[in-house]
């Protein structure tokens, strides 16, 4: 883009900042001027084009909030308009009625299939245009409200250190993910979007059916050396015919960042806070052996001491008192 065009395009935005942006399209300057002088006595910010290319131009630069599109025009006629803006990410969002003399079915039927969302016939009627536009512009600004909050969310679950994708199912495509989840992924998985990982792909499969009943899945970790990412089921967030996408919140949770915490707070030694993890994890003291390369009797003789220190006499108790402290200083803990 020149710098006549960002120019263009900041100032139309800053006319539009508590209207809505229109571009209308048509070769006729009498159409033109009865919806240019509308919709201005309507509130709102009028864009012109009088021709396809001119029209695709001031779409990319400005992003109206609609777009009134003559269908018949010479050069570029307004069905491929519409489909070079649907195809194109920047302005697939904005909605298109059409504007047309056609009332053949075909020809209509033509104007959704190119990516229209209403159509009006001529002579053109501004009090129709008007009614039409905002039922339109309605949808469009709860969009865009609900794709900012989603947005927000996901910085705001990026930001503490939580991760989410979304899974299409059954075909188990991965059609969404956050720049954490797209590292951890890649770390623990080695997958990149849009391939989802085996693991995650055979817990969905297994678990999703019982979501029916509304039975929440277990949490699926996946190890990776002292670290693990654990991955749970939030919510569904869309469907059709052809199946159902889910959101899948991650988190990566470090046992070694758990155990010195626990070392720290508790002031146990880093011995003893790894013997008491692993009690807390539902270890056996022959267990902690193996883990740790000791003996079931130096587990013991550890887990003794921690008892001594933490003022308890069992090893329920004393991982009831570990259990507390983690979760005060990582939430996100998970046995």
């Amino acid at each position: 883009m020149n710098t006549d065009s960002s120019a263009l395009a900041r100032t139309l935005r800053d006319n539009a900042a508590n209207s809505d942006l229109v571009l209308i399209v048509d070769d006729v300057p009498d159409n033109l001027a009865v919806l240019h002088d509308a919709l201005d006595e309507s509130g709102y910010t009028v864009l012109i084009a009088t021709n396809g290319e001119q029209a695709l131009q001031r779409a990319a630069q400005a992003r109206p909030d609609i777009v009134l599109l003559d269908a018949m025009m010479p050069g570029i006629d307004g069905f491929e308009v519409a489909r070079r803006l649907k195809a194109d990410a920047s302005t697939a969002h904005i909605p298109i009625v059409f504007m047309t003399g056609l009332t053949e079915t075909e020809h209509l039927v033509a104007a959704l299939e190119a990516g229209g969302v209403d159509y009006v016939t001529k002579p053109i009627k501004p009090k129709e245009v008007l009614a039409r536009m905002n039922v339109h512009l309605q949808g469009a600004r709860q969009a865009r409200q609900a794709a900012r909050q989603a947005g927000q969310a996901r910085n705001a679950l990026d930001a503490f250190g939580y991760a989410s994708i979304t899974v299409r199912m059954p075909e188990g495509r991965l059609i969404w993910q956050t720049s954490l989840a797209r590292d951890l992924l890649l770390r623990y998985c080695g997958t990149s979007a849009p391939e989802t990982p085996a693991a995650v792909l055979a817990w969905l499969h297994q678990h999703l059916p019982a979501t029916l009943d509304r039975i929440e899945p277990p949490v699926l970790s996946i190890e990776l050396g002292a670290a693990r990412l654990n991955l749970r089921l939030h919510q569904q967030t869309g469907h059709d015919d052809d199946g159902a996408e889910w959101m899948i919140i991650m988190r990566e949770v470090s046992d070694t960042a758990v155990i010195e915490a626990m070392s720290l707070s508790l002031k146990l030694t880093a011995r003893e806070a790894e013997v008491l993890y692993w009690v807390v994890k539902g270890k056996t003291n022959r267990d902690i052996g193996e883990i740790l390369g000791s003996s079931p009797a130096t587990a013991k003789k550890h887990l003794e001491r921690v008892y001594v220190k933490l003022g308890v006499e069992t090893r329920t108790a004393a991982a009831g008192v570990a259990m507390k402290r983690i979760r005060e200083l990582q939430p996100q803990f998970e046995i």
